[in-house]
């Protein structure tokens, strides 16, 4: 007798063999049995005739740190077949921490990761200190999904040298030594590894680098070797140059990050992307990454699905929001008010004649009003259904000359309308996703970047999973499609082997019962929208997706016919290394 069966499924088990029609039957949240016509009754059988039968997905990839604390749902995850989530990421993150000093994490998270500040003020229960102490919160309570963390280099850092860590200096022997003893005692209590940035696009609040940036590869070493000598783990990093476009810098880092690795033995992910200013070095990355690999170094790119950047709407940022009546007209009305007002003629005409108020470093994320003339070429109105792969005619520099009218002009309209534009400023410099299929099928690569819980106002790229069977497997018109053998197999089998979550990742006899069941054919990526619903009435962006028959965790089902159903099987995971 057991638990649940899913009959008749066309069953894409996650190692990237072919796909075949048959059932899986679970016990006890394990995978007992998979293949044709299994023999024997079950408490629940759910038919899967004509659906896909896939993995639960491992997003390695997320920020959920402050949101776990208060929400056992984590979306916008939980609605495209996320089971498990990684957090810590960017090497940001609220552990560990002196008492005292966890509003410095707060703004350091809202300033790298644009998580509104009064949202995790209200809504982190502070109960922690230490790294294992803060695993130990997370453990005591239920989610929709798995989750687990990764010890994050910026807190720590300030943790053992106090406000020194954020300074662009080297830790003494001593301080070196307790981050390391920091890091074993987190690995040893099940952090999966550590994570670091050194990005010069990571700043805190108040515009500051964030700790670690420039951190060099003695301390980068101990820090994984540390990882290594406890147990093990995956180091994990944002490069400098990530986004950029300098190609000594780029690989430079990439040969920085192979030294960190060969002479620990720690695997190193990394992100990368294809830039604007250097279209063909996400080629010359690969290249390096490959012969570190056969050097000895084990380097595994994290890459994204789709182009990246933001989605810009009044709702969002955009390049008119400094301009002073708008930032009036923001203060004192409803959205939706706001934009009835923003659709009369006097206020559109005030607007566009104004220049914009001075920069607010507190208000980073609209310094985009600066950049938005050299925009224009990369900013396309998403529509309904959204495509992320749109021609230059849909950007806003195409609207305008299409029409004969001024850029901004084009760009009031579309937003004032109620329509998100997508900004594409990665992974989209020449106007085509074909690269980012070769990065994609990359026997070195995994798919990361969603950003799960974070950016919450400017992207939902936690919808990607979905995206990445839509678009790439079955919707994709402007080159070649990707087998969802492989697409599946990207985001479950191979992102859980690397974080070390073993016993996930493919529906295979002892595996954990981690599953999808999709209407492929019906399966939906809606348009993103705005809704205020974090703690203190805090917005994000929301992405839903209709489609997922069933997603199960650990043999529960979770969602049914895209509807949460309450059920909390979800804990944290400890590594066991």
């Amino acid at each position: 007798m057991f638990d649940l069966k899913i009959i008749n499924g066309t069953i894409v088990d996650g190692t990237g063999a072919a796909s075949f029609v048959g059932d899986v039957a679970i016990t006890d949240g394990i995978v007992v049995e998979v293949g044709q016509a299994i023999v024997g009754d079950a408490t629940e059988v759910i038919d899967a005739t004509g659906l896909v039968v896939a993995p639960g997905f491992v997003d390695i990839h997320t920020h959920y740190d402050g949101q776990a604390t208060w929400d056992p749902i984590l979306d916008p995850s939980a609605s495209h077949g996320v089971t498990t989530v990684v957090v810590g990421n960017c090497g940001v993150g609220f552990a560990p921490v002196r008492p005292g000093k966890e509003g410095w994490l707060v703004e350091l998270m809202e300033g790298v990761e644009d998580i509104p500040g009064t949202a995790l003020h209200e809504g982190i229960q502070w109960s922690w200190e230490t790294f294992p102490q803060y695993l130990d919160a997370l453990a005591s309570r239920e989610y929709s999904m798995d989750i687990a963390a990764f010890v994050p280099h910026a807190p720590l850092r300030v943790y053992v040298m106090g406000d020194r860590g954020a300074l662009d200096v080297e830790p003494t022997s001593d301080e070196l030594s307790q981050m390391a003893d920091h890091v074993r005692a987190s690995i040893e209590a099940g952090a999966i590894g550590v994570s670091t940035s050194r990005s010069l696009n990571h700043r805190t609040l108040d515009g500051e680098l964030v700790p670690g940036t420039f951190a060099n590869s003695t301390e980068l070493v101990a820090l994984a070797q540390a990882m290594v000598d406890a147990g093990g783990g995956l180091f994990d990093a944002v490069p400098t140059g990530e986004t950029g476009d300098d190609r000594d810098t780029v690989l430079g880092e990439i040969a920085l990050l192979s030294e960190v690795s060969k002479r620990t033995g720690a695997p190193v992910s990394f992100l990368m992307i294809q830039s604007m200013g250097a279209p063909d070095l996400w080629a010359e990355q690969l290249e390096a990454v490959r012969e570190a690999n056969i050097d000895g170094a084990q380097l595994v790119p994290q890459v994204a699905g789709r182009p990246g950047g933001m989605l810009i709407g009044v709702a969002t940022y955009h390049g008119l929001m400094r301009r002073p009546t708008f930032r009036r007209l923001e203060s004192e009305l409803s959205y939706d008010d706001l934009l009835v007002a923003l659709q009369t003629p006097e206020v559109k005409a005030q607007i566009l004649s104004e220049e914009n108020l001075p920069e607010d470093p507190n208000r980073q994320y609209e310094s985009i009003a600066d950049n938005m003339a050299f925009m224009f070429e990369r900013l396309f109105v998403l529509g309904d259904p959204p495509d992320y792969e749109p021609t230059r005619d849909r950007s806003i520099a195409g609207m305008a000359e299409a029409a004969g009218k001024d850029p901004w002009e084009v760009l009031y309209d579309a937003i004032t309308g109620g329509a998100l534009l997508l900004g594409a400023f990665t992974n989209y410099a020449n106007t085509s996703q074909d690269h980012l299929a070769v990065m994609l099928e990359h026997p070195d690569t995994v798919v990361g970047l969603s950003d799960g819980g974070a950016h919450v106002r400017f992207i939902c790229d936690a919808s990607m999973p979905t995206y990445l069977l839509t678009h790439w497997t079955r919707d994709r018109t402007r080159g070649h499609r990707i087998p969802i053998e492989a697409i599946v197999r990207k985001q479950s089998a191979l992102t859980a082997e690397v974080v070390g979550l073993n016993d996930r990742g493919v529906l295979l006899a002892g595996k954990r019962a981690d599953i999808n069941v999709i209407d492929l054919e019906k399966l939906t990526l809606h348009p993103p929208h705005p809704c205020d619903d974090l703690p203190a009435g805090g917005r994000r962006i929301l992405q839903e997706a209709t489609g997922y028959v069933a997603t199960i965790v650990n043999g529960v089902v979770t969602r049914r016919s895209d509807a949460d159903t309450g059920a909390r099987p979800g804990r944290l995971v400890r590594a066991s290394h």
